[in-house]
């Protein structure tokens, strides 16, 4: 085993790592920094009227976060990775691509709502 002294952001960590033929321990890092408290999910906004059936092609959130931005409307047409919508998430803007050429039949989401991983966020025709 073999022990490190690690500064990172001003906090001093020691860290044991332990050697071995090409295993993958995990290494043992002091102190632990208490886990972030969870806040209650946000409740879901209904979602604004489409004006018409939904499409046939559900564009969906590939990760948890919130939505920063619209980047398109109902009936707008789309191409193959044009941004649709803006999410948030780790203090990251990520972007939902259409994933097909079409029409925006719905936006199922408002800015500013809590999405999770494979909420629908909109539909295209």
């Amino acid at each position: 085993m073999k022990t490190y002294t690690i500064t990172v952001n001003g906090n001093v960590y020691d860290v044991t790592v332990e050697e071995g033929a090409g295993t993958a321990a995990a290494p043992a890092a002091a102190p632990k920094a208490a886990p972030a408290p969870k806040a209650a999910p946000a409740p879901k906004a209904a979602a604004p009227a489409a004006g018409g059936a939904a499409g046939s092609v559900k564009v969906t959130a590939s990760v948890p976060g919130k939505v920063l931005s619209l980047e398109a409307k109902v009936g707008d047409s789309v191409t193959r990775g044009q941004n649709i919508i803006i999410l948030e998430a780790m203090k990251m803007e990520i972007p939902v691509v259409a994933p097909q050429d079409g029409t925006v039949a719905s936006i199922d989401v408002a800015v500013g709502q809590a999405v999770e991983n494979g909420d629908v966020l909109a539909s295209l025709n």
